[in-house]
């Protein structure tokens, strides 16, 4: 039997691999008495993705080091947190959650009987609670919990105030679950903050906080369940999986936000402490990496290949996916998961009777809109009204679009811009030319006629998801039927607001950085 580790390789254990600790001496004086007892916490939103083993193996490291480990399924948060779960649905996607995280941790050897699961509405509707969330609010600034929940609380025009009560709420929970330390990934470091200023003023104690670095999804921004295309679902089909990873940026040569890479630095390796680059014998034949820095080196000076990269994570990730794919292969989750998920985008059936009914719902997540960068714009050779410009969209190579800009928007003013991609249309020849996408742009009701690019906010990356308020969760199509003109019903109902924001049916056109807006035409189209 192992001797029990002492308290300096129980504090690298529960620090390796994290982005920062706040409270370092608190942590190895409580570790010099006794166990650490730590929570982690998950909102029961959008469904788990493969992100999602980043904190599950941090987990395995903390009950390794002895921890006393609390898994909160925070229920209440996720219907404060602009009812990213609907009352109605709140106790399915508990129930979902409870289900994935125990299949995840099972998929990765985590004894589950180490380990104690809370959900927040088990103590968060009692009086004594209650009490404290009046107690907080009454010394806590408007500004202070706006603040602190600016980067996990969803962002809108017009917040509702039960964002403002979550950061007081995810606080208390330091409290009532009696824990010394809280561990989440660094975009809740503000809340971590918030927690430390707030909770002595009601007489309890600062905790120590535990932050893992956020996970890049495969487009290159950070991994998210509203984003379709940056995630992996745990449920994924393996011929999904594969889809995704064909879709994934990974440029040779280029480490820099390589969503492929990332993955491998910061959910592979950690759990298997190897990774094993697949390939032909005329090719090199298979490499073993133990250490993360020489795979990127390798990747960096191109000895490793894209391709082969993508294959063996498809290789890698199934392992750890198939037993919890087998798990929610059983009728009675089956049921939970479709009934947790509605697919909001399926058809609703056409009443009887009813004349051209349509079979299914023409909603705008159905829409593959993406945020592109222009690498560069020539005239076209056959039309002078025509631009061809090479669009990056987060794919391995950019696309071909041609757009009837010449009259309305000078190529300088294109070149290098962030623009928004329609990118599910079936690619069409114009005068020669085949196009891979639609550039949106607003237009002006009356004459003379004005065009602008819609933009998307300031720091987006190529590649990034847009979609349409309240309609995050939809799968798009593959690609759009010009017979069904799903496309064109939609558009009827794009609209530039009077603050100049692109919407449909009054509903914002957003990126996880904010609003898809134009530069002056109020009121217009967008086609």
């Amino acid at each position: 039997m192992e001797p029990a580790p002492g308290p300096q390789e129980k504090y690298h254990l529960i620090t390796r691999n994290l982005q920062e600790v706040l409270g370092e001496d608190k942590l190895m004086a409580i570790l010099k008495e006794r166990e650490l007892k730590i929570y982690w916490g998950t909102a029961t939103t959008g469904k788990p993705h493969v992100a999602y083993f980043v904190p599950m193996s941090k987990i395995a490291d903390f009950l390794k080091a002895g921890c006393e480990v609390t898994i909160l399924f925070a229920d209440l948060h996720a219907y404060l947190d602009n009812m990213k779960a609907p009352w109605e649905l709140l106790e399915l996607r508990t129930r979902y959650y409870e289900n994935v995280i125990k299949a995840m941790l099972e998929s990765i050897g985590v004894p589950l009987e180490k380990l104690k699961f809370v959900r927040g509405t088990d103590y968060q509707l009692s009086k004594e609670y209650t009490l404290d969330v009046y107690r907080l609010s009454s010394v806590v600034t408007q500004h202070d919990a706006k603040k602190a929940g600016a980067e996990v609380v969803k962002q809108v025009e017009h917040p509702l105030l039960s964002g403002l009560l979550y950061p007081g709420l995810q606080a208390l929970d330091e409290e009532y679950l009696k824990v010394d330390a809280q561990f989440g990934g660094v975009d809740q470091r503000k809340i971590f903050t918030f927690a430390e200023k707030y909770l002595p003023s009601l007489g309890y104690a600062k905790r120590v906080h535990l932050m893992n670095p956020m996970v890049p999804g495969l487009t290159g921004s950070k991994m998210s369940s509203s984003e379709e295309d940056s995630k992996i679902d745990l449920l994924d089909r393996k011929e999904d999986v594969k889809k995704k990873l064909k879709k994934a940026f990974c440029e040779p040569g280029n480490v820099e936000n390589n969503g492929v890479l990332s993955f491998i630095k910061h959910v592979l390796f950690p759990l298997k402490s190897e990774f094993v680059v697949l390939r032909e014998e005329k090719w090199g034949g298979n490499t073993t990496y133990t250490a993360y820095e020489a795979l990127e080196k390798d990747f960096a000076e191109q000895v490793v290949h894209p391709g082969d990269l993508k294959n063996s994570v498809e290789v890698a990730l199934n392992k750890l996916l198939d037993p919890i794919r087998e798990k929610f292969n059983s009728p009675e989750l089956k049921k939970l998961t479709n009934a947790a998920y509605p697919n909001l985008s399926k058809a609703k059936p056409a009443e009887k009777g009813t004349k051209n009914s349509e079979p299914e719902n023409v909603v705008p997540s159905r829409l593959d809109i993406r945020v592109g960068k222009v690498i560069s714009v020539e005239k076209h050779p056959d039309a002078d009204s025509l631009y061809v410009e090479k669009i990056d969209v987060g794919e391995p190579e950019p696309r071909t679009v041609v757009s009837g800009l010449v009259q309305f928007v000078p190529k300088e003013q294109l070149q290098d811009r962030l623009v928004v991609l329609l990118c599910n249309l079936k690619p069409q020849k114009m005068r020669g030319v085949e196009s891979q996408g639609m550039l949106l742009c607003a237009s002006s009701v009356g004459e003379p006629k004005q065009v602008e690019p819609l933009d998307p906010p300031a720091g987006c990356c190529a590649g990034e998801r847009v979609y349409v308020e309240g309609y995050e969760g939809g799968e798009p199509d593959d690609e759009l039927k010009p017979k069904k003109k799903v496309f064109e019903k939609l558009q009827a109902d794009f609209r530039i607001s009077e603050d100049c924001v692109a919407q449909w049916k009054q509903k914002n056109f957003l990126t996880k950085l904010g609003t898809v807006s134009c530069k002056s035409l109020k009121g217009g189209s967008i086609s």
